[in-house]
């Protein structure tokens, strides 16, 4: 489980029942509002031309937790069936070859052989699907305080877009985002996109990606700093989905290169408020949030299932052998995989929200 007020936590498997998310500390009137929630799932929903063929639904079903189409502040939990399930791949070739890149052998070793191998099971990117149901559903709750949440793919291979986080125009994005089948900022970098992706299907690889997330709209302070900073905690949310390999916050390790006169951001005043004048930092401040926008990227490794010859070992007849990768798989995992990181940043502002709106009823008691 993640969070200190709002607690979840991803159960289920890639080729089991389904997979849901469980969210406790959910507060109570928040209007469940099923076509945003669709609207959300889809932009996850695989079937696309660039995108794995696995044909689901991804219907969110509400198991507990809402009550004449509001949360009711009891325990919510959302459940996505799997509907589109080929085991076969797995249990003729994984069930004894672990594939690079997976944590097939690592989590045989730790469950002692118990573990559910097909499609992954509970490592697989199927478990984002319950992710972002989750974090639909905190962007209800988010929207109440004017709080955005956007992650939209900057790079795909060698292919990179560019966007200026402090002036976008975040309506204008979301639009074009939500719009493309790259979830990319640019239309003019789509070809590019598309290049790099067709390019490694055609020699049955697949490409890594980076994801960009804005945040806009939040207060000034949210954040438990030493240890439960939110830079800290957005890091362990992101870093926590399948395929994500790295984290950078603001200039992130750019600023390695630098001079504290440039990268610090100065204080500005704007219509009579103390603001950031830029976003080096990323938007937080010794843990906390600094009244601006909040930027930060994830990397999204390739694809590890891929169409080419790769070593292994065979665990039955404990020798070196090689696997070619079958079943059905993203050439791009990036792609989906953004609206799993804006789900999970959802998650991670919702429960810091909470703890910040306790902080602001202070005053109340002096």
């Amino acid at each position: 489980m993640q969070g200190r007020l709002l607690r979840y936590g991803v159960f289920g498997e890639s080729h089991g029942a389904g997979v849901g998310i469980f969210i406790e500390g959910f507060p109570p009137g928040v209007e469940y509002d099923e076509e945003f929630i669709a609207r959300e799932m889809r932009r996850r929903r695989p079937g696309g031309r660039f995108t794995s063929p696995r044909r689901e639904e991804d219907r969110v079903e509400v198991l507990s937790g809402v009550f004449r189409g509001y949360t009711t502040g009891a325990p919510l939990v959302l459940f996505v069936k799997n509907r589109d399930v080929d085991s076969s791949f797995y249990e003729r070739v994984v069930s004894r070859k672990p594939r690079p890149g997976h944590a097939d052998y690592p989590a045989r070793v730790k469950y002692h052989g118990y573990n559910d191998y097909r499609g992954g099971g509970m490592f697989s990117g199927r478990r984002t699907a319950a992710l972002v149901a989750g974090g639909a559903v905190a962007q209800l709750f988010l929207r109440k305080l004017g709080v955005r949440v956007l992650s939209y793919v900057v790079q795909i291979g060698e292919a990179r877009a560019s966007v200026d986080p402090q002036s976008v125009d975040l309506d204008r994005l979301e639009e074009r985002v939500y719009s493309s089948p790259f979830a990319s900022p640019d239309p003019a970098i789509e070809r590019a996109f598309e290049e790099e992706v067709v390019d490694a299907l055609r020699e049955g690889d697949s490409v890594g990606g980076v994801v960009e997330t804005l945040v806009d709209g939040l207060p000034t302070g949210l954040g438990d700093p030493p240890t439960e900073g939110l830079d800290a905690e957005l890091a362990r949310g992101v870093l926590s989905i399948p395929g994500v390999k790295g984290f950078e916050l603001g200039a992130g390790f750019a600023l390695g290169g630098m001079r504290g006169s440039e990268s610090n951001d100065p204080w500005v005043l704007r219509e009579g408020r103390v603001e950031l004048g830029g976003l080096r930092s990323g938007g937080v401040l010794g843990g906390l949030s600094a009244g601006r926008r909040i930027v930060f990227r994830a990397v999204f490794k390739p694809t590890s299932t891929i169409r080419r010859p790769q070593p292994t070992v065979d665990l039955v007849e404990m020798r070196e052998d090689n696997i070619v990768g079958e079943g059905r798989h993203d050439p791009c995992i990036a792609i989906r995989g953004s609206a799993a990181v804006q789900a999970v940043t959802r998650l991670v502002l919702a429960d810091h929200v909470l703890r910040w709106l306790s902080w602001e009823a202070l005053p109340w008691m002096r």
